[in-house]
């Protein structure tokens, strides 16, 4: 891959892991302050806390695979980013329309959630460049 591309494909790599690990963490380890931030009462909706803390270790997880993985796992993750991140973005704008989410929240999480797809489409891209190590020929995320 040519280094201008690596470098970019990097830095995509690298930037969505560190949102991934805030938006994680801010999930695990703080979910009646993200709750509310949502719009959404924690006193009310306390199947919200323990939904949030799914999607925090979850995010963590993955984050940790962009920032920590080698070879094929690495790629594998790459390659893989745009489906979870699609699936995010569709499930915040998902959420406004049913009002799960209020509508400014709505629009936050689907715009947050649009830059991580933006971002993980660049990921792939460039996983896609490069040969896996075990085969000439790209091998499918969930195939071993």
């Amino acid at each position: 891959m040519e280094q201008r591309t690596r470098a970019v494909v990097t830095g995509a790599r690298y930037a969505l892991a560190a949102i991934r690990l805030v938006n994680g963490a801010a999930a695990l380890f703080a979910p009646r302050f993200l709750s509310q931030r949502l719009g959404v009462d924690p006193g009310q909706s306390t199947g919200s806390i323990y939904a949030l803390r799914l999607f925090g270790v979850r995010t963590i997880y993955v984050a940790a695979e962009l920032a920590l993985g080698r070879g094929d796992h690495l790629r594998d993750a790459m390659r893989i980013a745009p489906v979870i991140h699609a699936s995010d973005v569709l499930s915040a704008a998902s959420s406004g329309k049913a009002g799960d989410l209020p509508p400014k929240s709505s629009r936050m999480a689907t715009i947050i959630s649009t830059v991580n797809l933006v971002l993980a489409v660049i990921i792939a891209l460039g996983a896609a460049r490069e040969p896996s190590a075990t085969s000439r020929s790209p091998r499918l995320p969930w195939r071993r």
